[in-house]
């Protein structure tokens, strides 16, 4: 059974403990499409549009008790941000760093198979 807590008189329904398997500036791959991408911010539980999440077909619907992670992504012919579940990522290991042009603004040089955050974006 899941906790709740009462926030401003309202019953909210807190997600279950969960742990990111990703960091940001990870360099990531999907599960099934393949694209790889950078990790620049972490969603402890779904937190995009219930539009978004029906567009996706049933069966491949993944729960949304999970971290979902905002990717810089490419897939060889464009580069965009992506949003997905962790457990339809794994970690890339081609060793060769992202082609996104966002990436440069946002992180340091790629070394040793991820980017570090510049210090005008760390909290």
């Amino acid at each position: 059974m899941k906790d709740t807590i009462q926030i401003f008189g309202a019953g909210v329904i807190a997600p279950p403990i969960v742990h990111a398997r990703f960091n940001i500036g990870d360099v990531v791959k999907h599960r099934l499409f393949g694209f790889r991408g950078v990790v620049f911010d972490i969603d402890p539980v779904f937190a995009n549009s219930e539009e978004w999440y029906e567009a996706i077909p049933e069966t491949a619907r993944p729960d949304k008790d999970q971290p979902f992670y905002h990717l810089l992504a490419e897939n060889g012919e464009s580069s965009y941000v992506a949003y997905v579940s962790q457990q339809n990522l794994v970690t890339d290991d081609s060793d060769e760093p992202v082609d996104h042009p966002a990436i440069t603004g946002m992180f340091g040089p790629y070394a040793d198979g991820k980017y570090r955050l510049r210090p005008l974006h760390r909290h």
